[in-house]
């Protein structure tokens, strides 16, 4: 590749950006509560036009968007890229009647998008999904025939009552969002400032397949309207995914808001059980496990749900589904995480879901999973190589104006070597990312191997680079509502979701091996 620097036109775009985040972003970021959706920053990313870019953008575009909202309003950047992130596979595998039915809400901010990978004991090797898809009876179904509906067609109401006179037991209209303007006291739907809700309670449509299960001979799962008791989970909120809210064990303490990292890291004296996805007559399947460390559940208005339909074919036999929130026998639980994300497990109990839910191919999901990956893994490091470059410009204004040792703290030679060590490592991580970006949109040689390379740099750069600025700071960044302090919780979980540290030197390694052989 030739050398690599950014257009005068990309520079104004991206200063532009810095300025919106920290003047209409921020404050919106400011006014939620951690750990759930803020609906309201999303409704503005939407108005922004940012949103709808997700869907326009090659790869340095989003690097750029994520890098330059980063910088000032990183629960403004994570919004965004959890939008991309859950509806990056409708868009790319998805059929016209699931693409036109959500990726205009995605896009203007009032429908939330959920990527549903991780389970409790499959992150990082994502080929060992065991959440199963299995049909009921007959051969195993296979993808139906997709066309496009026309511009006018109403959309296909033949799963929700019209058929057998099953009623739809959903109530109408959106549920209302939750008074949380006073932290620490509990709001509407909580109680004793424990979180109790639907996932996905905010507006969305009706799911066309969910009444008409219900009473369906040999359907399993809780009815709508019908309340179920059990055990909490250990750490989590409780929520309901569609129907209540269920949390019938532990779930282990996780790896990060986008649910791709290590999976088992906590013990557990009972792990949940894995996804399993049963075949359902001839066109349908029956979704049974756990996912678990999944951002924005459960609160998403539809997932991207990973589930094996072959059992024994390892990458091969995965399938992607588009589950609506409001499937029967879908409920989840949120978890409190060191970062401020919504992040949450879900539970499944014989989700049913047909032909016409599947994303790409059957038995072909993992290929979706790996280009939504390979698209999102240079952002990653887009994300951190903006919180970098943030803690490097505290830095250098609170050297440059901190008295210390009769001079100022940048007359430090020992310090004025940190923060150039601090801005060489910034500054080479960008370039990768933007190199990797680059590569991806044209095509070139080596992605997988460049994307890793860009992922792993860059977070682990930005570790480095927020650790001395707070070394630098002294104890006031260690000071909640600080800048510094915000961002060392933020910056750990990039090295471990979307692929850890380690998974990344592994696939660099593997590429390099595999191109000497190639040779």
């Amino acid at each position: 590749m030739t050398a690599f620097s950014l257009e005068p036109a990309q520079l104004a775009w991206c200063a532009e950006l810095r300025t919106l985040a920290a003047e209409r972003l921020r404050p919106l970021a400011e006014k939620s509560e951690p750990g759930r959706v803020n609906r309201p920053l999303l409704a503005e990313l939407g108005t922004l036009g940012l949103l709808s870019r997700l869907f326009t953008s090659g790869a340095l575009e989003l690097c750029l968007m994520r890098e330059s909202l980063a910088h000032a309003c990183t629960e403004a950047e994570t919004a965004l890229a959890l939008q991309g992130l859950g509806a990056h596979p409708v868009h790319t595998h998805g059929t016209p009647a699931q693409r036109a039915r959500w990726l205009p809400r995605v896009a203007d901010g009032t429908a939330v998008a959920a990527f549903a990978l991780t389970e409790p004991d499959a992150g990082s090797d994502a080929a060992a999904l065991s959440l199963t898809a299995e049909p009921y009876g007959g051969a195993a179904p296979t993808a139906a025939p997709r066309r496009a509906a026309p511009p006018d067609e109403p959309p296909d109401v033949s799963w929700r009552g019209e058929r057998g006179g099953v009623p739809d037991a959903r109530p109408a209209g959106p549920a209302a969002p939750p008074d949380v303007s006073a932290r620490g006291r509990s709001a509407p739907g909580e109680r004793d400032g424990v979180r109790e809700g639907r996932v996905g309670a905010g507006p969305r449509d009706e799911d066309p397949g969910a009444a008409a299960w219900h009473g369906r001979a040999g359907a399993r799962g809780v009815p709508m309207g019908t309340e179920e008791t059990a055990a909490p989970v250990s750490g989590a909120r409780d929520g309901r995914a569609g129907v209540h809210a269920r949390a019938t064990g532990p779930v282990p303490a996780g790896d990060g808001p986008t649910g791709d990292g290590p999976a088992g890291e906590a013990a557990v004296s009972d792990p949940p059980s894995s996804l399993a996805a049963e075949p359902d007559g001839s066109s349908g399947w029956r979704l049974t496990g756990e996912k678990c460390w999944i951002s924005n559940a459960p609160e998403a208005d539809f997932y991207t749900v990973f589930a094996r339909t072959a059992p024994g074919a390892g990458a091969r036999g995965v399938t992607a589904f588009l589950v609506p929130a409001g499937r029967p026998g879908l409920t989840g639980a949120a978890l409190d995480m060191l970062s401020p994300h919504p992040i949450g497990a879900l539970r499944f109990d014989a989700v049913p879901v047909t032909a016409d839910d599947v994303l790409g191919e059957v038995d072909r999901g993992f290929r979706v999973a790996m280009d939504t990956l390979n698209l999102f893994r240079p952002s990653v490091g887009a994300f951190a190589v903006g919180m970098a470059q943030a803690a490097l410009d505290a830095t250098l204004a609170h050297t440059a104006r901190r008295d210390a040792f009769g001079g100022k703290l940048k007359d430090l030679q020992s310090v004025a070597h940190q923060v150039a060590e601090m801005a060489l490592r910034t500054e080479s991580a960008r370039l990768m990312v933007y190199a990797a970006a680059t590569a991806y949109d044209e095509g070139g040689d080596g992605v997988p191997r460049r994307a890793a390379m860009a992922k792993l740099l860059a977070t682990e750069t930005a570790q480095y680079v927020v650790d001395r600025a707070v070394q630098l700071h002294g104890a006031r960044a260690l000071q909640r509502g600080h800048l510094l302090e915000h961002l060392y919780r933020e910056v750990r979980a990039p090295r471990v979701y979307e692929g850890a540290s380690e998974v990344q030197r592994g696939i660099i390694a593997k590429e390099l091996y595999r191109n000497l052989e190639d040779r």
